[in-house]
């Protein structure tokens, strides 16, 4: 059996990328967000190799992966930080995973299990400073320290950590950083004025990271920009901050076929050949991550050239004009990768498809194989 599509991670850049995230923040802790797959690159080897390289935290969004860390025996520190207060924290707290908290609700929840195992959970207040997401809100936050103190007291928690996330993630220039940072110090003193014994207190985001040092306080968070995606158009280039690519999207050509001028091509034929050509069938679908909204615009290296998607993207498969470049049966096409080898980005499909670099790389589906490469180092 034989993959159609391959995702090869480059272990080795993303190793390159947390030292250069970590020699940014001036001797500060580095978090390494690996959630949502790590960005849908493999959880447990970029996990494993985030903390090779020097991350001193591992962070993602649900319990069931930091537990599939554990099982995976990465080591260190883990936060999982979207609970609900009826999660099963039990397996994470005896397993040494540190939990957000959000509410009194969950943190019940959090003391509850933690008694049951007989252990102190390590847990960090996710306080809502400005996005109207996840968190404690300030108005919030004096009814909640009472109720940290109290489970403290009994011996069920510890607060280790604060943490906040900015509205504008992607926009480092935005004037409400400014006062997110703000709420974020005064979370801050009213936790460290309880006596607890803060540990960890994050907010910088990927964008931040790169361009933001009063963002720091003692540890950063970075995600995207782990894996060699710019975070925004706005911070630059991920070039720009000497970050290398993690991911190639790669497949073969599965069939070349002759066609005359005015052919239509793939469902309800939304292109037409302007001249007698060459079809080239790519085994690559929306059910693998191509996005479907990237039809007649998704970018694609063949023969040596940037070739545009041909048609709608199919579920499984879709088709490129190749004119007349010599490409054979089996030559790899490449979705994207790194620029500087000729490729598209990731960039270039989130422009193509309408939609941020995020959801590009996250929505690599679980049928394409990932090929870990360079992971020595």
């Amino acid at each position: 059996m034989s993959a159609h599509v391959t995702a090869r991670i480059d272990l080795g850049a993303l190793a390159h990328n947390v030292r250069v995230l970590k020699a940014r923040t001036d001797g500060r802790k580095l978090m390494v967000v690996v959630k949502a797959d790590a960005y849908g690159h493999g959880l447990v080897k970029c996990g494993q190799a985030a903390v090779n390289a020097g991350a001193d935290y591992l962070g993602v969004a649900l319990l069931e992966e930091a537990v599939a860390l554990r099982e995976g025996n990465v080591p260190g520190p883990i936060l999982a930080w979207l609970n609900t207060p009826h999660d099963r924290f039990a397996e994470c707290i005896a397993r040494d995973i540190d939990l957000g908290v959000n509410s009194v609700a969950t943190l019940k929840g959090i003391s509850n299990a933690a008694y049951s195992v007989d252990r102190i959970a390590r847990v960090h207040v996710k306080v809502d400073t400005g996005l109207n997401r996840n968190g404690v809100t300030l108005a919030d936050l004096p009814e909640l320290i009472l109720a940290l103190s109290k489970a403290e007291a009994e011996g069920t928690i510890k607060v280790v950590g604060v943490m906040s996330h900015f509205a504008y993630a992607d926009e480092p220039s935005n004037s409400t950083i400014a006062d997110q940072i703000a709420e974020f110090k005064t979370a801050v003193d009213l936790l460290e004025a309880a006596n607890f014994e803060l540990e960890v207190k994050h907010l910088a985001n990927s964008a931040a990271t790169l361009a933001l040092p009063e963002t720091y306080f003692n540890m950063v968070r970075p995600g995207v920009a782990a894996y060699g995606v710019s975070p925004g158009e706005e911070v630059g280039a991920a070039t720009d901050f000497d970050l290398k690519p993690v991911m190639t999207l790669c497949a073969p050509i599965a069939l070349l076929k002759k066609v005359p001028a005015g052919t239509g091509v793939s469902y309800a034929h939304q292109y037409h050949t302007t001249a007698d050509t060459t079809l080239a069938l790519i085994p690559a679908g929306y059910a693998d991550g191509v996005p479907r909204s990237a039809t007649n615009n998704g970018p694609v290296l063949v023969g040596g050239e940037i070739r545009k998607v041909a048609g709608r993207v199919c579920m499984d498969q879709f088709v490129l004009d190749v004119g007349d470049l010599d490409v054979q049966l089996g030559d790899e096409v490449v979705l994207f990768g790194d620029p500087e080898r000729g490729e598209p980005s990731v960039e270039d499909w989130a422009v193509a498809a309408g939609t941020i670099s995020y959801e590009i790389i996250t929505r690599i589906g679980p049928r394409v194989h990932r090929e870990f490469i360079n992971n020595s180092w």
